[in-house]
């Protein structure tokens, strides 16, 4: 027998040397969710090990962050329910909870850390839509000027790239242009270019409180009329294409495991980073089959990591950042 592939398998130190995909906690982002609260680290329900973070706790756990290797995170601030309105006013807000907590973060660690800013008007909105509802839609233009204006705030706070997951048409360009017009050309843009309307975002809205509410119309039961059909993938490829002449510096898949094949066709066309969110359901899954004994969760986080960075992804958003940086489970 001339091919014997097992002779590459035959032990660690081999299968190291050889081994095609590489992950390190360079490629990985953490989000974190604020909480006005200072000091605060509010549990989220059925979200296992994940908080709502008050500024000085949050300030706390970047430090140690940064100690052990972590650089990067993604920031989601979200209005009070009592503040919430259809509009989602609050969002253009510069004394508003995210772009206060930028502008702390920024003062405190500088450019030690890569700042990642979350665009949408959901959190924001009595309705829970990612933009203005008008008669039973959700109106794409004027969502835009508003997500502009939302833009144009982190901006302006010193967020290092505003990434806009609402999914209306234009945004890209709109908030590209939005910036360069107000001297923030050095801000770039991580587009989520192909978010889909997924099964998989459960404790995720719980966080933020943004699922939708008392639709009145079909179109407002969920959000398919602007996320994408999970049963498409060709317009995926219009989407990437159109972020990217429209001024996108990185374009996103989320979620990320159920579409490895969409990561691995945007990183075929593009021509810029690649991003994967691994999102919540994503998270809690690995948590409850390790919580039950039914997986050694270390393996089955890098294992899930791995796959997604061999599709393709350069970088990926995931709950499990922090977690493998303070365990050493990258060596």
């Amino acid at each position: 027998m001339l091919s014997r592939p097992r002779r590459l398998r035959d032990h660690a130190v081999v299968r190291d040397l050889i081994h095609e995909t590489h992950l390190s906690l360079a490629h990985l982002i953490q989000p974190y969710f604020l909480s006005s609260e200072s000091r605060a680290q509010e549990p989220i329900s059925g979200f296992t090990g994940v908080y709502r973070w008050g500024i000085e706790a949050l300030k706390k756990r970047i430090s140690a962050d940064l100690e052990r290797g972590v650089k990067s995170f993604l920031l989601f601030g979200a209005a009070p329910a009592n503040e919430k309105d259809a509009q989602g006013s609050l969002a253009q807000n510069p004394e508003s909870l995210l772009p206060k907590s930028i502008r702390n973060l920024k003062r405190t660690f500088g450019d030690q850390v890569v700042l990642f800013s979350d665009v949408c008007l959901c959190p924001f909105t009595d309705h829970g839509h990612c933009g203005v509802v008008s008669e039973g839609r959700v109106e794409n233009d004027y969502s835009v000027r508003l997500l502009s204006q939302m833009a144009l705030v982190h901006a302006q706070a010193g967020v290092d790239f505003v990434a806009p997951s609402d999914m209306m048409d234009g945004r890209v360009a709109a908030i590209r242009n939005q910036l360069d017009a107000n001297g923030l050309s050095h801000t770039g843009i991580l587009a989520y270019s192909a978010k889909y309307a997924s099964s998989y975002y459960g404790p995720f809205r719980e966080a933020l409180g943004s699922s939708p509410q008392k639709p009145n119309h079909e179109r407002l039961r969920d959000r398919s009329t602007y996320q994408m059909d999970f049963r498409n993938s060709s317009e995926a490829l219009r989407e990437v294409q159109a972020d990217i002449q429209e001024g996108a510096d990185m374009v996103m898949v989320k979620p990320a495991l159920p579409y490895l094949d969409i990561i691995s066709a945007f990183r075929a066309q593009s021509n810029v980073p690649v991003v994967a969110y691994s999102v919540s359901a994503e998270f809690e899954m690995v948590k409850s089959l390790a919580a039950k004994g039914m997986a050694d969760e270390r393996l089955m986080v890098i294992e899930n990591l791995t796959a997604i960075r061999r599709a393709g992804a350069h970088l990926v958003v995931t709950y499990h950042a922090t977690e493998i940086a303070e365990k050493g489970w990258l060596r």
